[in-house]
């Protein structure tokens, strides 16, 4: 059986084509262009361009249902289809506001998340302030993490780190629609309006593939990617570097959120390292080293990418 749709990409193209995100394309109206943060934002444009993350979230609506499919070129030229769903694993945003009160919510536990208030001490916004975050099942972060309040970083709003294993998640899309209830920003944030510091992390299982019976190991690898939030890097030339990894600006159907990040487990053989005359394989090493700087740089860890690239903590 043969795809026409994969025959131009070697298998790790036609993965990470096939799992990127694109979110419809907005402009900014021009009495609000002049407000923008300038530290995020130091080009003067005339049209600015933004999506919500409400439209990036529905991009993910029917992977999360029945899977991505991804074609993939065997040994013997012949072609399957191997489907993967995506699962939150990681997400981060920053914005220009405190979120002081908008976090201060009950959990379901009847915990409160705790911040530091800048408005009681004139010195606060130099300390170091914290979210004593709640389990994954109550929607908030599974670790503790500080940041130093700072213009070019921007405040936390809300961050999350799954730790459940696989079998325990639920797909991306109904993670975010568990989460937004309490957390409205995870679907009304603007991209223009978050710090670039501002990511996430997507988990990706294979399901099954199409047809059936191929019994190889490279079709149980487990993928994870990284995707920045911010419309910050969406001026860069489609040959300009985010950490060493190339981005598209746009596609013609809405604004593309390639991987600037990618991690494996799994990967027994030779299916997604072995095209491109070897460029693969340095792809895929060059993006696990983004992936690791951007963690190292925001001073977080991410239990996923610890067990896909085999480190073990406690």
């Amino acid at each position: 059986m043969i795809f026409d749709t994969g025959l131009t990409r070697s298998n790790l193209e036609s993965f990470l084509h096939c799992t990127t995100p694109s979110a419809k394309s907005k402009f900014l109206p021009k009495s609000e262009i002049r407000n923008l943060n300038r530290l995020w934002h130091p080009q003067e444009r005339e049209n600015v361009e933004y999506f919500t993350l409400s439209d990036l979230w529905s991009s993910y609506d029917e992977w999360s249902a029945y899977g991505a499919g991804v074609p993939i070129m065997l040994n013997d030229n012949e072609t399957l289809v191997q489907y993967y769903v995506p699962y939150l694993s990681a997400i981060q945003i920053f914005t220009s506001n405190s979120p002081v009160n908008s976090l201060r919510e009950e959990t379901e536990s009847g915990d409160r998340d705790s911040f530091s208030d800048s408005s009681s001490n004139v010195s606060e916004s130099d300390k170091l302030w914290r979210w004593d975050g709640c389990s994954s099942e109550d929607g908030g972060s599974e670790q503790d993490s500080g940041w130093h309040v700072n213009n070019r970083l921007g405040y936390l709003y809300f961050e999350y780190f799954e730790r459940s294993t696989p079998y325990g998640r639920v797909p991306l899309t109904d993670k975010v629609k568990g989460l937004c209830g309490r957390y409205p920003g995870l679907m009304s944030s603007r991209s223009v309006d978050l710090s670039p510091a501002s990511w996430m992390a997507v988990s990706w299982y294979p399901i099954y593939h199409i047809p059936m019976g191929s019994n190889i190991k490279d079709l149980s690898t487990c993928f994870l990617t990284y995707h920045t939030l911010s419309s910050s890097f969406q001026d860069m030339d489609p040959d300009d570097d985010i950490n060493g990894a190339k981005r598209k600006r746009k596609e013609v159907d809405g604004i593309s959120l390639p991987p600037f990040g990618l991690a494996t487990y799994k990967m027994q053989g030779d299916v997604w390292a072995s095209g491109n005359c070897g460029r693969d394989q340095e792809k895929l090493v060059s993006l696990l080293s983004v992936a690791d700087s951007w963690l190292k740089q925001l001073g977080v860890q991410h239990h996923d990418f610890n067990y896909f690239t085999g480190i073990r903590r406690g």
